[in-house]
């Protein structure tokens, strides 16, 4: 009986799921949504380039929790191609929900944050944000975008 039984598991074919080779798992984790996107950039904020706050707030990023859960965002950085970072002061994105970061001055809300800049951080002609988790510097998402237009979708 024992025999019967040994030899029908073993003529049976049993799939188990794979994880495929490392190359194929790294794709994986790569194409996975990150907990924080980047959602849109207005890196041409409305009128001429000339400084001023009002003008400067008009440039600015979007990020959006994408998990279910708290994420806190103290040390992060914020930073375009060139170099110019922000840190996110202590702050709590909830679930679901959005932050605005402005490049000018202003004053922190639930949903607004302020670089505190005098000049323009985002280039009209083409540029990356990126967003990286302070405790290691993993970058956790990007937006890149070219010349032509006021802002970009990110995806």
């Amino acid at each position: 009986m024992l025999k019967r039984l040994l030899a029908a598991i073993g003529a049976a074919a049993v799939v188990l799921p794979s994880a495929g080779t490392p190359a194929q798992a790294a794709q994986t984790a790569q194409t996975a949504t990150p907990v924080v996107q980047i959602v849109k950039v207005y890196y041409d904020s409305p009128g001429s380039d000339r400084g001023g706050n009002v003008s400067l707030n008009g440039e600015y990023a979007v990020l959006r929790n994408m998990s279910r859960r708290n994420i806190q965002l103290e040390n992060w950085i914020l930073r375009d191609e060139t170099g110019y970072k922000y840190r996110f002061p202590s702050f709590t994105l909830k679930p679901g929900k959005s932050v605005t970061v402005r490049s000018g001055q202003g004053t922190d809300s639930s949903t607004t944050l302020y670089w505190g800049r005098k000049w323009y951080v985002w280039n009209n002609d083409g540029d990356t944000a990126g967003l990286y988790r302070s405790s290691d510097l993993k970058k956790i998402d990007g937006c890149t975008w070219g010349r032509g237009g006021i802002s970009t979708t990110c995806q």
